[in-house]
């Protein structure tokens, strides 16, 4: 990592406060069930999180350090344990290409009901 790449915060020097490396800045609501904290971190909403995931408090630095390196471990997975990459977008359109024509099986039928086939009749 080049100087000019070195994360923005405190200086190696400066005194520690608590309040100020592990308060992150106002949650802005993403959608109903996500945040975003920091520009371009996502996250789940922690409220949705209590009951059966532990919360974790840590520094603002790490979440951004987290942040900025996970193309990197994207890309080193990739290395060692990806034979192809498939993007989403593709595996959306090969399983919209086998449904193309078929009929839903969750909308009701009248003359069948919601399943169709021996069992359902």
């Amino acid at each position: 990592m080049s100087g000019t790449d070195q994360p923005t915060g405190p200086a190696a020097t400066a005194p520690y406060r608590f309040a100020e490396q592990h308060t992150p800045p106002p949650a802005l609501r993403a959608s109903e069930v996500a945040q975003t904290t920091f520009e371009h971190v996502y996250e789940v909403d922690p409220r949705l999180m209590q009951e059966h995931v532990l919360q974790q408090v840590f520094p603002n630095w790490d979440t951004l350090r987290i942040m900025r390196s996970r193309h990197d471990h994207l890309a080193w997975m990739h290395r060692h344990f990806a034979e192809t990459v498939v993007t989403g977008s593709e595996i959306l359109a090969e399983v919209e290409a086998e449904t193309a024509g078929r009929p839903n099986p969750q909308v009701l039928n009248p003359e069948t009901g919601p399943f169709d086939g021996p069992e359902a009749r």
